[in-house]
């Protein structure tokens, strides 16, 4: 189980909305998670493909800065390589299909007052409430 702490949870969410404020001004993009990380593939142009490859080194460089500096992170994922590439293309085939991610819809499309976004954040909120308990009560895991 993990620790609710407050205080980090409050900086980190901070951080997050500062991050997604800052892109926003700089870029004039929603801080998107799949529609970023989908922008460094082609047939897209090499326009603004430096600021979203820096967006990706961040986001995989945090934990490991952190864990140096700081506590270790600690991150339980699956070894089982069929669950995870089920997972990931699930994760992917949503992300097309919602037209967004949980960072696009659930922070920067609620702090829009999106509409789309809102349904999108309950559709994926219950889907993930009703996941984990499954695996926890129902599968046992």
């Amino acid at each position: 189980m993990t620790e609710f702490t407050p205080l980090s949870a409050l900086a980190g969410g901070m951080m997050i909305g500062l991050s997604a404020v800052l892109l926003m001004l700089w870029e004039g993009r929603i801080a998107g998670i799949s529609g970023i990380v989908g922008r460094l593939l082609p047939p897209y142009g090499d326009k603004g493909v430096k600021s979203r490859l820096g967006f990706v080194l961040g986001l995989v460089a945090a934990p490991l800065i952190f864990a140096v500096f700081g506590a270790p992170v600690a991150q339980t994922v699956s070894s089982s390589l069929p669950l995870m590439t089920v997972a990931g293309l699930l994760v992917g085939f949503g992300s097309v299909w919602g037209n967004g991610c949980t960072s696009g819809h659930g922070v920067c499309g609620l702090a829009r007052l999106s509409l789309r976004s809102a349904v999108a954040t309950c559709v994926f909120m219950a889907v993930a409430i009703a996941t984990v308990f499954l695996v926890r009560h129902v599968l046992g895991a």
